[in-house]
């Protein structure tokens, strides 16, 4: 029996590399089983393999729920949205879609490679005793998503008003139709005035699931409106109609000091007057100390470890590290 030709690895130009490899900060986009988007803000250390076609991130095992919603669905999207502490002036905005696949089995030799661009990056690792202990979880006990390309969209002056270029599979020739109503679907259920305070950040995106189930992260501006946040210019690629919408907030300083973030679901009412409605909100402030950062970071990753252990959630990250109870 003649065995299938694979699908030959999608590649890119080198002005869209130098874009992969300049950001400090990506946001990722994973489809929800409701047919909306969780958005994340991730460091990718400017990791990619061109002649695979694959770009790449980090995560710990700690906050796992990355790599559960990649098992149940390994559509995804990556958006290079900004240079900003990065490693390129160029402008531009890249987003990668494609097929997630979660690597664990590192040899250490690789795992030291990683380390020295993280270090790059976000700075020099934290050392000793207490840290090697403290940071096991968030540091040594990481996987890598790698993800296949199947479409590139471009923006080269980086705005997403207009329509991009596509490396790759075409968009779809038809939007996604309207999703059903949810109960009150206009109406806010989180604190407005948190919502309002973070789209001020430096950097908003909202994020949809296209109609081929691709998950679709966009910029966007925001102003302030009785049901949420009003949007300024929607995007070109925003599909018309109501549907489950995630909306992201963020800002950081060199070396990841001082990150910021506000991940949120919601509902977005698209037309001639576009609004997004907040349904619910989880945010995360590290304060402009190195020190104070990577306690937060241990903490963090090792409470979530432990919860995913409680939940028998654990086979769902690959391997056990060990956690000291």
């Amino acid at each position: 029996m003649a065995t299938r030709p694979m699908t030959p690895p999608l590649t890119w130009p080198d002005e869209v590399d130098e874009i992969l490899a300049g950001d400090l900060v990506v946001v990722t986009g994973s489809p929800t089983p409701a047919g909306g988007v969780v958005l994340n803000s991730v460091t990718p250390l400017g990791i990619r393999d061109r002649a695979e076609g694959t770009v790449m991130f980090t995560t710990s095992l700690g906050f796992g729920r990355k790599l559960e919603r990649i098992a149940a669905d390994p559509r995804i999207a990556v958006a290079y949205h900004t240079r900003r502490h990065g490693f390129s002036d160029r402008p531009g905005l890249v987003v990668v879609q494609g097929v997630a696949e979660v690597y664990d089995n590192y040899s250490q030799e690789e795992r030291d490679e990683i380390a020295e661009t993280a270090k790059q990056h976000i700075g020099q690792f934290a050392e000793g005793r207490f840290w090697d202990w403290w940071l096991s979880v968030y540091y040594l006990d990481r996987v890598g998503v790698g993800v296949h390309a199947r479409r590139i969209l471009w923006w080269p002056d980086g705005d997403a008003a207009g329509r991009p270029r596509v490396i790759g599979e075409p968009l779809p020739a038809e939007p996604p139709p309207a999703q059903r109503l949810p109960r009150d679907p206009q109406t806010p259920r989180v604190p407005l005035r948190r919502v309002r305070r973070s789209a001020r950040w430096r950097h908003a995106l909202l994020g949809v699931l296209a109609s081929d189930g691709m998950p679709l992260i966009l910029p966007v501006r925001t102003r302030s409106d009785p049901e949420g946040l009003a949007l300024v210019d929607p995007p070109a690629l925003l599909p018309e109609g109501g549907r489950r919408a995630a909306f992201i907030a963020h800002d950081f300083r060199p070396k990841l000091v001082g990150l910021k973030t506000a991940t949120h679901t919601g509902w977005l009412q698209a037309g001639e007057r576009t609004v997004w409605t907040p349904h619910t909100r989880h945010a995360f402030y590290a304060p402009p100390n190195k020190t104070l950062l990577l306690l937060g970071n241990g903490g963090g990753a090792r409470y979530g470890y432990r919860k995913a252990l409680r939940q028998g959630r654990d086979q769902i990250l690959h391997h056990r590290p060990a956690v000291r109870r």
